[in-house]
This record gives structure tokens, sequence and C-alpha cells, in this order.
């Protein structure tokens, strides 16, 4: 589904080249759920800017679906950013006018296609998420858990090849950290959504299928879950350890 292939990215400041991605190379297969993990910067965030068109890189390929984004004029990159990726954003990124539904319909209302598929779409999802007691509420009037599983719930109404959450905890107390992965869990259950995380938290981390340690632009690990979260959860804490050495 997301094939990444020897990434190479480097900022210029000034007269000075920064190296930050140094040839990342992995593949997250059709309902994954995989996090990336390591210390600040490591190039998550670079990272992700490269996978969501954002920002260009240097050198490589990124293969999204079956298309390969590397020379994609601007039109055609945005047309992939609205279409084939979702997007969920720490800071929730709701629009304040809008209602929970109305927000949860932004991508469709974009391409000018709210029609009855997706508006019945846009209520299966409403529903998936538990969120029908606030549907027509609007983001001032709902917590942070509540925004955060309407984020979720508008990355997936296009049903995008993958959806690329941007530390989607990080303004979360535990209680709605977890109602959020748990969001993720249901759409990968219900929907074989494609998730990839960008996270500081281990916790969050421990809910994903796999996850890949980035050190100083390069992949330095990738661990797979085998056993329980927690355990999961411990071999982080002692990989992310291992890591700062």
């Amino acid at each position: 589904m997301l094939y990444v292939k020897n990434l190479h990215k480097s900022y210029i400041v000034g007269n000075k080249e920064y190296p930050v991605l140094k040839g990342v190379s992995f593949q997250i297969a059709k309902g994954e759920f995989v996090a990336v993990m390591g210390p600040s910067g490591s190039g998550k965030s670079t990272l992700l800017n490269c996978i969501s068109c954002y920002i260009p890189f240097d050198k490589g390929e990124i293969t999204l679906g079956g298309t390969q984004l590397t020379n994609l004029s601007e039109t055609e990159l945005a047309k992939v950013r609205n279409e084939k990726l979702g997007f969920v954003f720490q800071d929730f990124m709701l629009l304040d006018g809008l209602t929970v539904r109305e927000n949860i319909l932004v991508p469709r209302i974009i391409q000018g296609k709210v029609d009855q598929e997706a508006e019945t779409f846009a209520d299966r999802l409403i529903a998936l998420f538990g969120i029908e007691h606030i549907r027509n509420k609007y983001p001032a009037e709902i917590s942070g858990g509540e925004k955060q599983r309407t984020a979720v719930a508008r990355s997936l109404i296009n049903d995008p090849y993958v959806i690329l959450a941007d530390e989607p905890t990080g303004n979360l107390d535990s209680k709605s950290s977890r109602t959020v992965i748990d969001s993720f869990k249901h759409a990968k259950k219900q929907m074989n959504a494609t998730i990839f995380m960008v996270t500081h938290d281990s916790f969050a981390a421990s809910f994903c299928d796999r996850v890949i340690l980035l050190k100083d632009g390069t992949v330095h690990r990738q661990l797979e879950k085998t056993g329980s979260r927690s355990d999961f959860q411990d071999q982080l804490l002692d990989a992310i350890k291992e890591m700062s050495e």
C-alpha cells in the first residue's frame, strides 16, 4: 500500500546543508497500523511531510497504492492529498463554524461530491466512532477526545489508501488518548484502514502492529508486536532507552 525506498531529505540554511533523512526505506501493507518513533531530530515529522506531499524530497521513491509520487505535478499531488490520504493532526484542525457532521464531510465538500453516498458514509462513521450525541454540535462545544474522534472520522470519509496521524494523542489526557487509539483500532478492524502514526508515546505505539524506530535520519530498528500490548510497550521502552545510550 505504501512503499518508501531510499528516501533522502536535507534542509539548506545559509550556506550549510543539513541532512535529515538518510536513505529511509520501509513498506506498509493494507490494513496495518504502524507507528514511527524516535528522538527529537530523528526525522519523524520530515518523513511524514514527505509522504503527505507537503514538502519535496531530494532522492528516493514514495509509492502510494501503486502510484509513484516522485514526479507528480502540484495539481496531481493536491489530488492525492485530498482523495488518497487521510490526515489526523495533534491540534485537530476542525473548522469552528461547522458542526461535527459537517467537519467530517469537509474533504467531500472540497471535491464537490457531497452526494447521498457521502451523507450515508458520514452517518456510518459517526455511528462507528460513537459520536452520534455530538453530530450537530460545534468544535467549541465538545471535548478534546471527541474532537479527535471527529478528526479520525473525517480522515476516513474518502476511504483513503493511508491515514497519516501526526502525534494524534499529543494534546490529550490518558483517557482521551485511549479513546482515540480505540478509534484507530475500530477503523482498522471495521474498514481495514491503513494507519501510519508519528508518536512519542510508547503507550499509544504499543497498540500498533509494528513500530519503526528512527535515529539520526535512518531506520534504526523495526519492532513487531507478537505478544501482549504491555509486553510490547516494555520492548519499545527498552529499545528507546538503548537508542539513547
